[in-house]
């Protein structure tokens, strides 16, 4: 999920790579977690669900799990200087406002908005429409200001292993990065946030990155006058969401995705359908408690399909 001209780029290397499955039937594209698909030799399967529903609504059902718990816990690991770092948003606000967004009371999860998530399911019923934050943890640079995409594991593991975060195969992790912070496989050139998911102590872990947007504000943020006056945390709030609402319906890269490989929330990244305001002026579409925000519209696997702002609300394929 990235702004501007490198998601055009990745749209036209899928065409250029459909084009390549005309001539050669033995290739599939799969969601790598970042936002594109990346070619497999055979439809990534989730093996021990089998039965699998009928693709419909532009989205198709691989195999794997969803997620059924009420609510997905999230834990936050903020990784950096969160209190006085380089950018105005490397701060307390910041935190403060991710915890309403995710909060167990008003926020995010349990919303119509949130819902649309319900539309998703596995041979064990639905997924949910429900997700909060349960617990936080910090980390100073433990891995230095240059990350890999194993750093990212290492930070969630060592959270669970030193018991700062329980270990929990019902969560979402996120590893949230300071400004001044480097995630080297394309952070701010190919993607602004990603999720996965791995064993770790025996346990199928899901995780997510997510870098503060105030590092490259064109690749990440849609407004930088944001409704909350924090465009830092404003610009998070669509990202995050759009790897949560991921993680519900593909926790482990093998369940809904369509034949580009795109996942539920990429489907719509970057559209937001009507808002209140003029979009790069503190615009916002969503309201979750006392405040304000600009999310992406989610895929509604429903109706046909759609890009929507609430389950069962109105269409808006931009």
């Amino acid at each position: 999920m990235r702004k501007g001209w490198v998601t055009l780029v990745a749209i036209a290397g899928s065409v250029a790579t459909l084009s390549a499955q005309i001539s050669k039937e033995a290739i599939h594209m799969a969601p790598n977690g970042k936002g594109w698909g990346v070619e497999t030799e055979a439809p990534r399967e989730g093996g021990t669900f089998g039965n699998k529903p009928a693709t419909t609504n532009g989205i198709g059902y691989h195999g794997g799990p969803v997620m059924h718990a009420n609510p997905v816990n999230v834990y936050f690991i903020w990784y950096g200087n969160w209190t006085n770092g380089p950018k105005p948003s490397d701060s307390q606000t910041t935190v403060n406002l991710m915890d309403a967004l995710f909060g167990p009371t008003r926020g995010i999860g349990g919303s119509s908005y949130f819902k649309i998530n319900t539309t998703y399911s596995d041979t064990h019923g639905y997924a949910t429409g429900n997700i909060a934050l349960l617990a936080s943890s910090s980390n100073n640079y433990s891995r230095g200001k240059q990350l890999v995409d194993s750093d990212i594991q290492n930070i969630v593991s060592s959270a669970i292993s030193s018991r700062a975060l329980p270990k929990d195969a019902n969560g979402l992790y996120y590893v949230l990065t300071a400004s001044d912070m480097a995630e080297t496989s394309g952070f701010c050139t190919k993607y602004c946030g990603w999720h996965t998911s791995s064993t770790i102590g025996g346990t199928d872990i899901k995780f997510a990155f997510v870098g503060n947007p105030d590092r490259c504000p064109s690749a990440c943020e849609m407004q930088t006058a944001s409704p909350n006056g924090d465009s830092g945390a404003d610009g998070m709030a669509s990202i995050m969401e759009h790897e949560a609402s991921e993680a519900v319906t593909d926790p482990d890269l093998n369940a809904w995705y369509d034949s580009l490989g795109n996942e539920s929330a990429d489907k719509c990244a970057w559209k937001f359908g009507p808002v209140t305001g003029t979009l790069g002026h503190g615009a916002y579409n969503q309201t979750f408690g006392t405040y304000n925000w600009l999310i992406q519209m989610q895929w509604e696997n429903s109706r046909g399909g759609g890009c929507d702002k609430a389950l069962g609300g109105k269409f808006y394929n931009q």
